[in-house]
């Protein structure tokens, strides 16, 4: 049954009435297909047309990319090399290149900023775009990703999918319809209809854990979510819920940031074989450290929370994190912290087969601009 409040419904009627009209935009969201195993098959024509992991074939290895020939046999990233290579026996295993990533990401970032500076990159593979006004004056964002896409492949021979919207969160969704090599326009009036079909566990933001709570919640599609109060989400999933009850409507305030603030600095590693005592921990500890402390150094970022990270042998993951007054402001600050945590989880339940190490509360961190209340208005696509 939906969650039903007459109070709210007319507090947030009245709310509605009062907004001032937010300017619509033109967001196009770009996504490389299957991006790192792409460039290895463009690379090496021996890979082509065949199934790819990117990453670790060892038994501790993981998949950190697939190209769509492994997709099809249910191997996708972040999936351990073990279970990739029984899902597709012919897979093939490539040691990443992430500085060819780079510079081929590099490639592309020029692509977009000859059609705008508001450029906010995801990662090597992703951004946003925002088009209202671009720069060469086109008036249709169908057009300027037909392009874009167009130029990527003549520049680098690897394809390209876009989804085109008034936000966000709805260009990001509609970047998925048309994979690969293809896009996809969610116009202001598709959007509720769109939005209220979708499976929960497709709206980005709202991961695997989420998407359970929500599940037993009796939130199963967008239009679940959508007969849920503000008060509702914001009881259940705290200052996320205000984020949730707007996405629900197909409305996302967000702007495109050129400048995206980084939330952390962190870095982990898999082992070869399971851990059980502390002095091997702080061992393998030492050179995840430096990654991030070298990190730090280089760029003068400096941060206030330390957070470990330990997945045992079963693949449970917990975390746990301290932070102090003033920024950790040395490499042995970040050391002594993590020993400390990692002291406290002794004795360990189960062997552990992952540690990583993470700085957030960072100096150059500033508050994110959250989903204003706002409505959209009709815009030529």
């Amino acid at each position: 049954m939906p969650d039903t409040d007459p109070d709210h419904t007319q507090a947030a009627l009245a709310s509605d009435a009062l907004r001032e009209p937010a300017r619509q935009r033109k967001v196009i969201h770009v996504d490389m297909d299957a991006f790192y195993a792409s460039v290895e098959q463009r690379d090496n024509p021996a890979l082509r047309g065949r199934p790819v992991a990117v990453g670790g074939s060892r038994e501790r290895g993981v998949v950190a990319a697939a190209s769509y020939e492994a997709r099809r046999f249910g191997v996708h990233s972040a999936m351990p090399s073990v279970t990739a290579k029984r899902s597709c026996p012919e897979l093939v295993f490539v040691k990443p290149r992430f500085d060819v990533y780079k510079e081929v990401s590099l490639q592309i970032r020029a692509i977009f900023s000859e059609y705008t500076s508001l450029i906010e990159p995801l990662s090597l593979d992703e951004a946003y775009l925002d088009v209202t006004e671009n720069l060469k004056g086109v008036e249709y964002a169908t057009q300027i990703a037909r392009e874009i896409r167009a130029r990527i492949w003549d520049e680098t021979s690897l394809t390209a999918s876009a989804g085109i919207s008034v936000n966000k969160f709805l260009s990001k969704m509609a970047s998925d319809q048309n994979k690969p090599n293809g896009q996809f326009v969610i116009t202001p009036d598709m959007a509720p209809s769109f939005v209220a079909s979708l499976r929960i566990g497709k709206f980005h933001g709202i991961g695997q854990k989420t998407e359970e709570k929500m599940n037993r919640l009796g939130i199963f599609t967008g239009l679940d979510l959508r007969a849920k109060s503000v008060d509702f989400l914001r009881q259940n999933f705290g200052k996320s819920g205000i984020y949730y009850y707007w996405i629900a409507r197909g409305i996302d305030e967000r702007p495109v940031q050129p400048d995206r603030v980084r939330k952390s600095v962190g870095a982990e590693n898999t082992f070869e074989h399971d851990l059980s005592s502390y002095e091997e921990m702080t061992e393998v500890l030492a050179p995840i450290i430096d990654k991030v402390w070298n990190h730090c150094a280089r760029t003068g970022i400096r941060g206030r929370t330390v957070t470990l990270k330990v997945k045992y042998q079963d693949f449970q993951q917990i975390t746990r994190s301290r932070s102090v007054q003033d920024e950790v402001q040395s490499r042995d600050g970040i050391a002594r912290i993590s020993a400390e945590l990692l002291a406290g989880l002794f004795p360990m339940p189960r062997p552990v087969r992952l540690l990583g190490v993470s700085l957030s509360g960072l100096n150059t961190e500033a508050d994110e601009v959250g989903t204003d209340d706002g409505p959209q208005l009709s815009l030529a696509f």
